[in-house]
């Protein structure tokens, strides 16, 4: 993927695949994408495969969770907001559902760069440099 363009939803913080510090950067940006407690487990450092995965359900969750908020919030809240501030909470609900569909289809990409090196490298999922990726404190579980 190294001398292919990168797509357009690849975050600009994450070096591209082939590049040596692709898997250090790419577990910096997916922790940051994920409740800091992640960061405890040491696993998912040293097999960033799995933190791309982990991070592509909790995305993904958040997401179906702005939709359900949309779908159900003008019945759960009109006896309880003005209309003005309903409407205000229904565009907040589409504003972070665009915003996290977006972040969706970043993961994704990551995800998929890091599994085909993964592949290329025999399955093992690891990433050469990425265990002191934020400093190097983490918890081994």
């Amino acid at each position: 993927m190294s001398d292919q363009q990168l797509p357009a939803e690849w975050p600009a913080s994450v070096h591209p695949p082939g590049a040596e510090s692709f898997g250090q950067t790419a577990v910096v940006w997916l922790f940051d994408q994920v409740p800091a407690d992640y960061r405890l487990h040491g696993v998912l450092r040293r097999h960033p495969v799995a933190l791309s995965r982990l991070a592509r359900i909790h995305v993904a969750s958040c997401l179906e969770g702005a939709r359900k908020g949309y779908r159900t919030a003008r019945v759960e809240l009109r006896d309880h907001l003005p209309p003005h501030a309903l409407d205000q909470v229904m565009n907040a609900y589409l504003d972070e559902g665009k915003r996290t569909a977006a972040l969706l289809r970043q993961v994704e990409a990551v995800d998929a760069a890091l599994r085909a090196q993964a592949a290329a490298e025999g399955g093992e999922g690891g990433a050469e440099g990425a265990s002191g990726a934020d400093g190097g404190a983490e918890v081994s579980r």
